[in-house]
């Protein structure tokens, strides 16, 4: 038996003993050319390139903007600045940053206050000499208030946001109290809740809105939402009417703050559950008096993503659909059509209460902490 394997082996050493002489002297004239290119490419580097590179990167330090002498740096011979740890460090994570802070001066800052100029103007596109534009002041926001179209559509969408941004949270904190506790399968619950977020983005949401899937069928024919309507007044019954209607796409947007809240729960340290239940304290207690203060500061940061996120959406009909279609619909001679000028103060406006709502939410929630 040892015989036939020593006999193989011997086999097997001679069938390889050819590919691998081969494969040595690959490596030997692959190195050997390697080092023939390598010598004249490092003369030429130290000869050549070495002292340009030397002088271009001391002229870049020492010119009549930039001089660099130890730690004082220099500029125009009359500002120093002392270079420090600190300083270089930080000069450092700007220069991480720089590229999308331009992005953001570029493709965010500069549309927004161009936005802002144009809303004081008329403003249409001409092919010849691009956009034309004429002052007229606050005429467009003027006009923005006497629309009998818009005022009841802000109206809508500041009740449905007081009404849908309490829910939204109270869902949150209540799904990620109960994904937090010690169950099977938390991965696959966390991301169930997450997976609206995916698929309520771009065309995907806009085609399931157009086709009611967004909203209950149950809600939509109940006796309640017609007792609403008919007793209740627009201010009041369209707001809570949008709400109940859309009551599924409000819950979509319950997948970030989910996250948020879970993330707040899993840095509360046991010991203090663990404390608590032993001085007695009920489930009920440990929630309103652990839990609730702990994740507190989180919910303002829920609050502003879901007033972002729910105002950005663009619904058939709602005001950013109105704005772009005064924009983009009709030419200057439609009814359709007001101009790029009507559309931006529409947005502007806009905006306005979307900060305005931000601040109030936020501002309740400080006072309640500062108060405690």
């Amino acid at each position: 038996m040892r015989q036939r394997i020593d006999d193989t082996k011997a086999f097997l050493k001679r069938l390889t003993q050819p590919m691998t002489e081969f494969s040595k002297k690959v490596l030997r004239a692959v190195g050997s050319f390697i080092a023939k290119i390598s010598r004249p490419v490092g003369k030429f580097y130290v000869r050549v390139l070495s002292p340009i590179l030397s002088k271009i990167a001391y002229s870049s330090n020492h010119n009549f903007v930039i001089r660099r002498d130890l730690n004082i740096l220099r500029l125009f011979s009359f500002i120093n600045i002392t270079v420090t740890r600190k300083r270089r460090e930080s000069f450092y994570g700007y220069m991480f940053i720089m590229l999308w802070l331009i992005g953001y001066l570029i493709f965010t800052l500069y549309p927004m206050f161009y936005s802002l100029y144009l809303s004081f103007h008329t403003a249409y596109y001409n092919l010849e000499t691009g956009i034309v534009t004429t002052w007229i002041g606050f005429n467009n926001y003027l006009n923005v208030f006497r629309s009998q179209v818009l005022l009841p559509l802000f109206g809508t969408y500041l009740g449905k946001m007081v009404l849908s941004v309490p829910l939204v949270v109270v869902f949150s904190i209540m799904i990620a109290v109960l994904i937090n506790n010690p169950i099977k399968l938390k991965g696959v619950w966390r991301t169930i809740f997450f997976l609206p977020v995916v698929i309520a983005t771009g065309p995907v949401i806009a085609e399931l809105s157009n086709q009611d899937a967004t909203s209950l069928p149950s809600l939509q024919d109940s006796p309640a939402l017609a007792y609403i309507t008919e007793n209740l007044g627009p201010w009041i019954a369209n707001p809570l009417e949008s709400l109940l209607t859309s009551m599924l796409l409000v819950l979509w947007y319950a997948g970030i703050p989910i996250l948020i809240f879970l993330a707040g729960l899993q840095k509360i340290d046991s010991s203090i559950y663990e404390a608590a239940s032993i001085d007695g304290a009920s489930p009920w207690d440990r929630f309103w008096k652990i839990t609730l203060p702990s994740i507190s500061p989180l919910i303002s940061v829920a609050v502003i993503y879901i007033v972002v996120s729910m105002s950005l959406f663009v619904e058939s009909g709602g005001i950013l659909d109105l704005a772009r279609t005064h924009m983009l619909v009709g030419a200057p001679d439609s009814a359709f059509w007001f101009g790029y000028g009507y559309a931006a103060a529409i947005a502007w406006i806009y905006f306005i209460l979307m900060v305005i709502l931000m601040s109030i939410f936020v501002g309740v929630l400080s006072i309640h902490r500062k108060e405690k």
